[in-house]
């Protein structure tokens, strides 16, 4: 069997290749910043609004205040309005660890800062629901009634959600088509001679409102000569969580998806949710801000080692199955937890491009967030909306039929701006488009024809 193993750490230094950094202070990674705005191109509020407090640097500026101080309400709306994109993190010339400095404020929030009523009840409510999936499964079929009675249009028409509520009307939108699929079995055979033994990662909202997503990804997986094992009792990985500052939750989402995975005795885990991966790559992180104890943080940094995108897996492991003409022009999305969370950007690609007949096109402005960014849509609605349309502008731009991404959350929610626009798309997720290949499948399986 093949070895896709990711490389261990070569330096201890840490980055977007899923290893951890060395144990260093948040005041000597403050001290990393040296102002120089290489990040304010890329960062998307700072693209919106030009404020300097809405800036990674303006940011850090102010966490080293919070770091000497006590909070203000102003420091934590301009860390709330963070996306947490980690765009910032790719531009930056002198490796400023954005991602564990806003992690960590954004724990330091949720401990020291008293939020309104209003949105304490918001905040509860979503974190209720989303990491749990069987609370999620629940609403699979009052949703699926919703969307068949047609009355989906008429709200959306009538803009009463807007109204009443940026949040619900948003949620109400991003609604993913409710289909019937197959639960998958806790073991999908490698067909043909068996190359690896993989786990993969159903996740929360991923399993509860994309089943297709993940059964096409095990189809491929076992196509190309992998033994999938889906460990029945894994649940959140917690990637919602963490990132947004529920460090304690997110330690025990952690330390449960660690246990399931260790179960299953698996070379290699594969996921198809950007969030999920980059959380999952640095669960040492995770568990170290909660301060989980040597034996955990190692436990989670082995975990973490074994975590591969499933691009990144296929473009390792090498095609065997054939891959059968797709006629279709794609505009494919870069998810930003894929590319600034875990450096992928080559591999999606290239499986893509080598689908004969299928026509890939890059969108302009890439590296600038669609605005859905796990939860933030919901929190932030408004500036959710407007990065929203900006990017449906730049798919607009390369007159495709099929929009793809790593990350079903991103498709939605660009799908969405485009259709309050006036136009609607197919979205699909790398897999999906794989699997159709493979199957042999015509395009209109993917453009919903």
């Amino acid at each position: 069997m093949t070895d896709i193993s990711p490389p261990p750490p070569s330096d201890g230094t840490g980055g977007t290749d899923g290893t951890e950094p060395q144990a260093r202070s948040f005041g000597d990674l403050l001290d990393d910043c040296v102002h120089c705005g290489f990040c304010l191109p890329s960062c998307p509020t700072y693209v919106l609004w030009g404020e300097e407090m809405d800036s990674p640097r303006g940011r850090i500026h102010l966490m080293a205040q919070a770091h000497e101080d006590v909070l203000t309400d102003s420091a934590v709306q301009h860390f709330d309005q963070c996306l947490g994109c980690l765009a910032c993190v790719s531009a930056c010339p002198s490796g400023v660890r954005y991602d564990s400095l806003i992690e960590t404020t954004r724990a330091k929030v949720e401990r020291e800062h008293e939020r309104g009523v209003g949105e304490r009840l918001l905040r509860a409510a979503v974190f209720a629901l989303f990491p749990h999936r069987g609370r999620l499964e629940l609403l699979r079929g009052p949703l699926r009634a919703y969307q068949a009675s047609g009355a989906s249009a008429l709200v959306r028409r009538s803009g009463v959600l807007d109204r009443l509520s940026p949040t619900l009307a948003t949620m109400e939108r991003v609604a993913p088509p409710i289909r019937r699929t197959p639960a998958l079995p806790e073991l999908v055979p490698a067909v043909g001679r068996r190359r690896a033994v993989v786990g993969m990662l159903t996740g929360c909202v991923q399993g509860a409102f994309f089943p297709h997503v993940n059964t096409a990804t095990a189809r491929v997986l076992a196509s190309e000569g992998a033994d999938v094992v889906v460990p029945p009792s894994q649940g959140c990985c917690g990637a919602l969580s963490a990132h947004s500052g529920r460090a304690e939750e997110a330690a025990r989402f952690a330390r449960a998806t660690i246990e399931a995975f260790e179960r299953a005795g698996v070379e290699a885990i594969v996921v198809n949710s950007a969030g999920c991966g980059s959380t999952m790559k640095h669960y040492g992180q995770v568990l170290a801000e909660v301060s989980a104890g040597r034996e955990w943080e190692r436990r989670a940094e082995a975990l973490g080692a074994k975590v591969v995108d499933l691009t990144e897996f296929l473009t390792e492991l090498g095609p065997v199955a054939e891959r059968r003409p797709l006629p279709l022009r794609a505009a494919y999305h870069d998810a930003c937890h894929l590319s600034h969370g875990q450096g992928v950007t080559r591999q999606p690609r290239e499986l893509l491009r080598d689908i004969p007949g299928l026509e890939v096109a890059d969108l302009p402005n890439a590296d600038i967030c669609c605005g859905s960014a796990g939860v933030y849509n919901l929190f932030q609605p408004e500036a959710a909306r407007e990065l929203g349309e900006r990017k449906s502008a730049d798919v607009r731009s390369t007159d495709a039929e099929l929009l793809v991404a790593g990350n079903p959350g991103c498709s939605l929610q660009i799908a969405s701006a485009m259709e309050r626009g006036g136009r609607t798309i197919a979205v699909a997720h790398t897999a999906q488009v794989l699997d159709a290949s493979i199957r042999g499948l015509p395009p209109s399986a993917l453009l919903g024809g």
